[in-house]
């Protein structure tokens, strides 16, 4: 079910957060996300809150 992967809250993205855990392509999954700056959903094992604070250190590091 796709929805799982846009949970109502942060908070509630616990199951899809553990599928992303074994996922084959979840780099590449996150990868695009970073790159199209998904801005919501869990992206890659990685809620929008977290995508967010990656895009600002790698913006910070740059």
């Amino acid at each position: 079910n796709p929805d799982i992967f846009y949970p109502d809250s942060e908070e509630n993205c616990e199951q899809a957060l553990s599928i992303c855990k074994t996922c084959e392509v979840r780099i590449a999954c996150l990868n695009y996300a970073l790159e199209s700056r998904e801005k919501q959903g869990v992206w890659g094992g990685a809620s929008a809150r977290e995508r967010r604070k990656l895009l600002r250190t790698s913006r910070r590091s740059a």
